[in-house]
């Protein structure tokens, strides 16, 4: 996985809000640096639908990819920031596109905010807000990584 500021080449990203039951997904621009969310895709511990994935990455074509690191509020890992990790390493290796992590506590609880907050749904279960906190996640890592300021 990279820890290094991203290149200026890298214009399009794909994030994700790892899951052990979904996935959220989000498509962003750094020219713009503006995001939005895609329908999340179902996983099995944690183990998405590699070939559903292959499909969502050949159509949106990302330079690279941002993934969520879930950490326990004092900003220690946790299993599931090690199993976040992983996932990234999987998406590098799988499709040859860099792979950063980002820090994301507390942005699935901002998604589920801003839906309430917009008189949506609070049944989560049904309503999925990971594509949101994907959103959000992206959001974050371009505000942290602007284009201007890369290479």
């Amino acid at each position: 996985m990279s820890s290094t500021a991203p290149a200026a080449r890298i214009r399009t990203l794909l994030a994700f809000d790892f899951g052990t039951r979904r996935i959220g997904i989000a498509f962003g621009q750094r020219l713009t640096a503006s995001a939005r969310p895609l329908n999340p895709v179902k996983a099995r511990d944690g183990i998405p639908d590699w070939d559903l994935l292959q499909r969502i990455i050949d159509e949106w074509q990302p330079d690279a990819f941002v993934v969520g690191l879930p950490l326990n509020m004092d900003g220690s890992p946790s299993e599931m920031s090690r199993r976040a990790k992983k996932f990234a390493g999987r998406l590098e290796g799988r499709y040859h596109r860099p792979a950063y992590t980002h820090d994301e506590r507390l942005s699935s609880y901002e998604a589920k905010g801003i839906v309430i907050g917009q008189g949506g749904s609070r049944d989560f279960g049904a309503n999925s807000v990971d594509g949101l906190a994907a959103q959000l996640i992206l959001e974050s890592w371009m505000a942290e990584w602007p284009l201007e300021t890369s290479e």
